[in-house]
């Protein structure tokens, strides 16, 4: 509940930070065209280089002080959005910004594996499900603050009294941490203590990477990341493009969270009960069936109706590959394996706006950004379903 409670606020201050408001910002610091990507990305980096190496510190030092390292960046890093004047220096803050979610989601989800191996797909989604309250919350109360702060005008150009919101909430995620989180990576007296080492570390990190399964799921992990990137940023764009204003936008993105929130617990319980295979095939098959369809759409019904079924899609993949990255793994990498698993995410998190970017400023435009994206949920799909994992409710430890 804690854990809930803290991802709730942590992750609706580093949403708020970029949903809706991003795009706007970058387009008022003039930010050139073929960069833009770079921005939707800059922090998603940060997981690619700390991800891994902190949830496998975790195993060995405990999760609370990776924790707090985390809610220390949530409630620091929008402040210094106050102080950004030109668009590189957006880059460095969102890069900051981007360590906190990078240590804070694979350490908390180490956390919950361990503590209910028997219903981790459950309590894993129940926990994410927390956190996409707060990313829900997040679009539609940073849009309403860019209106009313802004007079209603479709290009804000005052962002401070937002990023002074998404700071308050980073600063309760901290002091829950601080008041509240207790450690819960407990050696019995017994056993000895684990020691760290380097080459330890590293033969962890083989040990997980050179799995056959772990392999598959990180890319269909990878592949849902770099669409999700793609699709909070340059969908808010595409909808920018054809009239909507920071309000509906906000209001539209709001939609596809709760969907999310309301689907993906039941998919986790779904998952542990019967298949995790079914649950991956459908959600691809589904999102990719209407991303296909955004760039001939214009009216705010149907992109509320788009947002709905592709909440629902991702939910039902992401309810299901953590907790095969678990199983397929030794229980003494738990975190190794959640960290493997984050960080290959964060790389398709942070190509995804990047090449789409290229996409858009070539002549295929929106419609070549959500078709390249179909075709890739339809390549994982086919891998997952030719590699056999999950077939059955056994699984394999190596």
């Amino acid at each position: 509940m804690i854990l809930c409670v803290m991802g709730a606020f942590a992750i609706l201050s580093s949403t708020m930070s970029k949903d809706p408001v991003l795009p706007y910002f970058a387009s008022y610091l003039n930010t050139p065209a073929q960069l833009t990507g770079f921005i939707a990305a800059a922090s998603t980096i940060p997981g690619i280089l700390v991800s891994l190496p902190a949830a496998s510190l975790s195993d060995v030092f405990g999760r609370r002080r990776f924790i707090l390292l985390a809610t220390f960046i949530f409630a620091t890093a929008p402040f210094l959005y106050l102080f950004v004047s030109v668009w590189w220096q957006l880059a460095l803050v969102r890069f900051y910004h981007g360590f906190a979610t990078a240590v804070f989601m694979p350490v908390a989800e180490a956390t919950i594996a361990e503590q209910f191996p028997a219903k981790k797909g459950a309590r894993i989604s129940d926990f994410n499900s927390a956190t996409y309250i707060g990313r829900g919350l997040a679009p539609v109360l940073g849009g309403y603050i860019l209106f009313s702060t802004n007079k209603g005008l479709t290009q804000p150009e005052n962002f401070g009294p937002l990023y002074v919101a998404v700071g308050i909430s980073g600063a309760i995620a901290l002091v829950i941490s601080i008041l509240l989180l207790k450690e819960t990576k407990i050696h019995p007296p017994h056993e000895p203590k684990p020691t760290f080492s380097t080459g330890k570390m590293l033969r962890g990190w083989i040990q997980v990477a050179s799995n056959k399964a772990t392999l598959v799921v990180t890319f269909v992990q990878s592949v849902q990341y770099y669409i999700f990137g793609v699709v909070e940023f340059y969908f808010v764009q595409y909808m920018q493009k054809v009239g909507l204003n920071s309000f509906e936008t906000g209001g539209i993105i709001t939609v596809q969270i709760a969907s999310l929130i309301i689907s993906r617990p039941m998919m986790g319980r779904f998952s542990d009960r019967t298949s995790r295979r079914i649950p991956v095939l459908a959600g691809c098959i589904l999102s990719g069936a209407l991303l296909l369809i955004i760039p001939f759409v214009t009216q705010l019904w149907i992109f509320v109706l788009i947002s709905v079924g592709y909440g629902l899609g991702f939910a039902m993949v992401v309810s299901s590959t953590s907790p095969i990255m678990v199983e397929v793994n030794p229980d003494h990498l738990v975190g190794t394996s959640m960290g493997f698993l984050s960080t290959m995410m964060d790389i398709g998190q942070a190509v995804g706006p990047i090449i789409s970017g290229l996409i858009l400023a070539s002549t295929l435009g929106f419609t070549g950004v959500f078709s390249s994206l179909t075709l890739l949920l339809a390549c994982s799909a086919m891998v997952f379903f030719v590699s056999g994992i999950a077939k059955t409710r056994e699984t394999r430890k190596d």
